[in-house]
């Protein structure tokens, strides 16, 4: 019976032995799965943390890439005229633009940089930048920026003098002048001038670089308020300065065969553009300069104009007619010397399209004139620029179409409807196509061609300056 307890007791305590050692086993197993767990968690996080700092730096490196293309531009074209910077983009070989460009940033990592040109007539170059760190190269980062020089069709109007927009003006797009703005219509964009006041040439007054005559800025007989997007003075300057040498481009771009040159025979010449990408091109013998009408021409010759191209004339201009699928730039200018040439417009100057396939710049080395006898209602399509004189209309009042040897037997006066301007207007002095009065046009409509912002005629004057114009990271 002993012998029996003492078995049962050792068989017992072997039981315990054994259980013990499982139930140490299993909290073993327990507690190094709880381990593991944790040291993979804490792995996890340090290499999470450690790719999220590796992404955010390739940002920052993507970044350093951006601003390093910035001033490479800044060094490569800033003070150059646009032949010149068509020429660096054409012929010497810009960075990132045949290969892309790869280079260290601080010892931490690279950036890689592929540029798209401006394509032909535009302003516009896309840079892409990809930055990534030695450390971790998959978690790179990538930006693309849009690079765009600023045109001189940027304004539905631009001045470089005090300016006076009565009532009945109607103006869609960004509005600037050098000097004052007295604003008497209604602007449905930002109206801007350089200067905080000025003595307004009118009143002998000194007023605000932005003001208008209405009560309580707002304008009764057209039922709006004047500034819609508001005013914006004292504001940057915008140079006149910089024309000429764009003109002597497209002088030689017409001479050498990417358009038409014209010499000064006669008084100028008289141009018909046509939809189907050709001109009809008289000489004009004489004119009325009290009206500007042509009173004599003669030799109509039709001429090809290549797209994108330019009509040179070293003389005056009479322009009109309507584009189909071109983009095209008539110059009057004489660089050689004498009086500035003027364009002239009496009839209507159309696009077919509306949806940037047609652009026509209109460039008067003196004025941009609508004459006398110009239509009641007259449509203008494109971007005119007066360099050295102004767009705009002389004051006619009362003028007499028929004589009786020296007697006046029909007054009339110079009353039209409705002038329309899709693009843009830039000039050198005091713009107007109304006056006090009441003669002119009595509705102005200045509507902003959207597509010059990027795309401006062919070889219109720009800035040489690159700035940062659209940001994205892809």
């Amino acid at each position: 019976m002993t012998q029996l307890i003492k078995k049962m007791k050792n068989s017992f305590i072997k039981i315990k032995k054994g259980s013990a050692l499982t139930y140490a086993l299993i909290l073993t197993s327990i507690v190094s799965v709880i381990l593991l767990g944790i040291v993979q968690f804490v792995i996890s996080h340090v290499n999470f943390g450690l790719k999220t700092a590796a992404r955010e730096q390739s940002l920052h490196i993507a970044e350093a890439g951006v601003y390093f293309y910035r001033w490479y531009l800044a060094h490569q074209v800033e003070g150059k005229t646009s032949q010149q910077i068509q020429n660096f983009w054409q012929n010497e070989n810009p960075y990132g633009v045949n290969t892309p460009l790869v280079a260290d940033y601080e010892g931490i990592g690279s950036y890689s940089i592929t540029v798209t040109p401006p394509p032909p007539n535009s302003t516009i170059v896309i840079v892409q930048v990809t930055g990534s760190t030695y450390i971790h190269p998959e978690m790179q980062r990538t930006v693309q920026v849009r690079f765009r020089r600023p045109s001189w069709s940027e304004f539905a109007v631009l001045a470089d003098a005090d300016i006076r927009f009565g009532d009945g003006t109607e103006i869609f797009g960004p509005l600037h002048s050098n000097g004052g703005v007295r604003f008497d219509g209604v602007a449905h964009n930002i109206v801007s001038s350089l200067v905080e006041d000025y003595v307004d040439p009118d009143t002998g007054i000194t007023r605000p670089g932005v003001w208008t005559s209405w009560s309580g800025e707002y304008n009764s007989n057209m039922g709006s308020s004047v500034f819609l997007a508001g005013k914006e003075f004292p504001s940057g300057e915008q140079d006149f300065n910089g024309v000429t040498a764009d003109l002597a481009l497209m002088k030689d771009e017409a001479i050498n065969g990417n358009g038409i040159y014209f010499n000064n025979t006669g008084q100028g010449r008289h141009i018909v553009l046509r939809t189907d990408g050709t001109a009809d091109v008289r000489t004009v013998n004489s004119y009325n300069t009290t009206s500007n009408s042509i009173t004599s021409e003669s030799g109509v010759t039709n001429h090809a104009f290549p797209d994108g191209g330019v009509i040179y004339v070293e003389d005056n201009i009479w322009l009109e007619g309507q584009v189909d699928g071109r983009r095209v730039t008539i110059v009057a200018a004489d660089l050689v010397g004498g009086a500035s040439p003027n364009i002239f417009i009496e009839n209507d100057i159309t696009y077919s399209n509306y949806d940037g396939t047609d652009v026509i710049g209109i460039i008067g080395e003196g004025d941009v004139e609508i004459i006398r006898d110009s239509e009641d209602d007259l449509r203008i399509d494109g971007a005119m620029l007066a360099q050295n004189g102004r767009v705009g209309r002389e004051h006619y009042g009362s003028y007499c179409t028929a004589w009786w040897w020296i007697f006046c037997t029909n007054w009339e006066t110079d009353n039209k409807d409705t002038i329309t301007v899709f693009g843009s207007i830039a000039t050198l002095q005091r713009y107007g196509f109304a006056w006090t009065d009441g003669t002119g046009y009595t509705d102005r409509n200045l509507l902003y061609d959207n597509n010059l912002l990027y795309y401006p005629p062919p070889y219109f004057p720009t800035g040489t300056k690159y700035a940062i114009d659209l940001w994205e990271e892809l």
